[in-house]
Parts: C-alpha cells; structure tokens; sequence
C-alpha cells in the first residue's frame, strides 16, 4: 500500500491524461475537472461483503417489484403500505409509463445504493439511485493504473478482481435485448459523465451513440452507422434523464432525446436501461418505505438498515422534526448530488424559524433524518500527510438473469474536514473500493 501512495500523484496524472474528470455547470458555463484520487483504499473484509451482498441484492429486488407493482396494480398502495401521495405526487412518477412492463419485468437493471458505515461498524443506506446511476467507471479505471503502478500490491493481498464491470453491463442488457444490437446513448461531449460514456462503450464492446445517430421506423429503433448504413436497436443504456428522452412523449423541445423511442418501448421492440419512470421508487420520500417494502414483496426482515428517518407528511413526524430540528438534516425530497441538504445544526435562529414554517407549510417535499456520525476514512493531503475525512459508497448492483452486486464499489470523500457531504460536485474525491477474498 505504501508503493501505491508514493505513487498518487503518477496515478492521479495519468486520470488526467486519460481525461477522466467530470464536468458541472456553474452560471450556466460548463466546467470540467479532475475527479481528484486518494490512493489509500477502503478495505471491506470478506464477511462484511457477504452480508452487504445479501442485504443490497435483497433491496434491488424488492424496489423492482414496487416498480412493477406501482405501474400495473398498484397493490402496495391498496394494502395502505404506501400512501398514494407518495407515489402520484412524486416528481419521479411517470403516468406516461402506466402499464407499461419492460422485458423480463426488470426496471432498475443498474442501480446505485448509497451506504454509509457508522463508527459502530453498522451499515446503513442513505439512497437508492434507480435512474441513471453513474459513477462505476472511476474505480475501474483507477484499478487498472494503480495495478499497473504497483503490481505486487495486488499480487501480496487478496483483493477480489473488479475488472469484470464491462462483462455484468454487457451480460445485463443482453438479457433483455429484445434483438438487435447493444447500444450506450450519450448527451454528448459536455455532459458531466461523458467519460464513462465513452469508456463504458469502449470496454463493453457496445455502440456509443448520440440521439443524431439514432432514429424510429415503424416502433423500432435503429442505429444508423458512419456508412449510413441502419442496424436495429434492441436493448439501450441511455444516460440521460427521463424528461429528455422522447420529444413526443416527455419534453417537447428535447433537442437531445429520440424522437418515438417510447413508441418503440411500449411495443417491446428495444429494451430501455434503466426504464423510464424509475425515479418514483428513488424519491427521498419513497425511501423511507423500503423497508416495508421488502416486507410485503419478499416476505422478509431488511438486511440492511435505512438512517433513522421522519416524514413531516405525517403529524407525528412533523412534531418531532419540528422539536428536533436543530439535530436533523433536512432534505428536499426533488434535489440530488448534495444540493438540497441542509443541516439544522448549521443554521440560526432565524434561519431555523424560516426552515420551520417551510416545512408546515410543504411536508410533502421534506424528510428529516438523525445525523449519522459516520466513519472517518484515512486519505492523504497535499502534504502527503494522512488525515481522516468523512466517505460513503456507492455499491452497484446489476439485474439480468440474476441479481448481482458489483464485488467494488465508487468510494467518495470529503475534501473538507468540517463536512459531510461527499459528492463530487461538492468538489469531493474517490478512492477505490478493495473486497477482499477469503
């Protein structure tokens, strides 16, 4: 481990060589960084991994069948599992989906569950990412450079090999394809991903397509090549987000979707990765519902544990969270990537009143959680001096034949030693995720 340290500055040179950054737009200018890398890994032994396993294979299943379940029967908010203004007041509900069921029934084939590990050792999840999770490609190719760095590092631990990412994607959307080739849809060159886009492509083995590239005859989908020549489409990993998918069906001045493509989708004829209208099962509001979730579809006690969370939706949620607020996080059930987040002990009087009367007034759009004192992992500063810095992981699950998790992982950290919050575009960092063998 001490060659690979030694080595961060090579390795974080070559990511940039390799152009693996990510872009954010900032005053409407777009702006693309280094995705800076802690050589220092976070190591998960193998019993925790099995349970971890267990516990996230266990959720992916159930939130699938609540997807299939909240666009056909609608059974779970019959029994009064789930509230109906959960689901049909969701800004991730899609009625433009209604009875519509993907091949095989999979909605969620890549989903990204955001854990964090308190300083008990306890797991617990933060967020179930179902729509157009990203992130898989950082530590692949961060494991590649540090192999090539240091190779006696992986030679003298055990560490499970996690170069196969590209053969579970591929074998994923195999299994669906509804016959044609495998496509991966990007937005483009300045889309804050487009680096996974294009590597993802590359390693799989899959066509990296824009939506010029792409267009609808007669319900089906069909790539035209740089020849002109037309091959049909049947199973799409698109990386972009549901309103802009389908001018016709969703947001009609979409200049980066595909005309029709759901008219292809409702007919069975091309496979969609992830399905439209996941976003009702990623809700913040939804997630305090999992548990019961995996209850009622899988007759089964969680795994793995939600953060303690309320809902001002109910009365006696919202007279806590109104009592405790000044030792909760508050999160704006609509907002992602760390925006959004507040924390009651950060505000003042003033601005807790404020916070308060917002809440009473839209309980919907608000969930509180405890504050979870979580981990501190070891990363190296610019002084090349190790210091601890709050992290979570981001496990990636795959659904095809079967329900498999990604053996690594996408490690994020804090930069800023007063903060929690993780996500790149808060300017965090990544380190790779070792699991290691028996």
């Amino acid at each position: 481990m001490n060659e690979l340290m030694e080595h961060t500055q090579e390795i974080n040179n070559l990511l940039s060589r390799y152009g693996v950054k990510f872009g954010i737009y900032k005053n409407n200018t777009f702006h693309e960084q280094l995705f800076p890398f802690d050589a220092v890994p976070r190591v998960i032994t193998h019993e925790e991994y099995v349970k971890l396993e267990k516990g996230l294979i266990q959720r992916v299943d159930a939130l699938n069948l609540f997807l299939k379940d909240i666009y056909t029967d609608k059974k779970i908010i019959k029994d009064g599992i789930v509230p109906e203004d959960f689901v049909f007041l969701s800004s991730g509900y899609l009625p433009q989906c209604e009875g519509i069921v993907p091949p095989k029934g999979i909605f969620s084939h890549i989903s990204g569950i955001d854990l964090v590990q308190a300083k008990d050792k306890s797991w617990y999840i933060l967020e179930d990412n179902l729509r157009v999770p990203s992130g898989a490609s950082y530590p692949l190719i961060a494991r590649e450079l540090c192999r090539r760095a240091s190779p006696k590092t992986f030679r003298n631990n055990k560490i499970v090999d996690n170069r196969n990412y590209h053969k579970l994607l591929r074998s994923t959307m195999e299994n669906v394809n509804c016959g044609g080739i495998s496509v991966i849809m990007t937005p483009g060159r300045y889309n804050a991903a487009y680096f996974e886009h294009s590597y993802l492509a590359e390693r799989s083995g899959c066509v990296l397509a824009m939506c010029n590239d792409l267009f609808v005859e007669k319900n089906r989908l069909y790539y035209r090549d740089y020849k002109g020549d037309k091959q049909q489409v049947g199973a799409i990993y698109r990386r972009i987000s549901d309103e802009y998918l389908d001018p016709l069906t969703f947001y009609s001045q979409s200049l980066i979707g595909v005309p029709g493509i759901m008219d292809a989708y409702r007919a069975g004829n091309v496979a969609i990765i992830n399905a439209p209208g996941n976003g009702v099962a990623d809700d913040k509001g939804i997630y305090y519902f999992v548990p019961k979730m995996i209850k009622y579809y899988l007759g089964e006690e969680p795994i793995l544990r939600n953060a303690p969370t309320y809902l001002p939706f109910y009365e006696e949620d919202r007279k806590y969270v109104l009592e405790h607020l000044d030792k909760l996080v508050i999160k704006d059930v609509a907002e992602a990537g760390g925006y959004g987040v507040v924390f009651g002990s950060d505000l003042s009087k003033e601005q807790l009143e404020d916070m308060k009367k917002l809440v009473e007034k839209e309980s919907r759009r608000f969930i509180a959680q405890e504050v979870i004192d979580f981990l501190d992992l070891k990363i190296m500063d610019e002084d090349g001096a190790l210091v601890p810095r709050k992290a979570d992981l981001r496990a990636f699950v795959l659904s095809g034949e079967a329900t498999k998790v990604w053996p690594s992982g996408l490690t994020r950290f804090s930069r800023n030693p007063d903060s929690f919050v993780v996500n790149s575009s808060q300017g965090g960092g990544f380190k790779d995720t070792w699991v290691l063998s028996q």
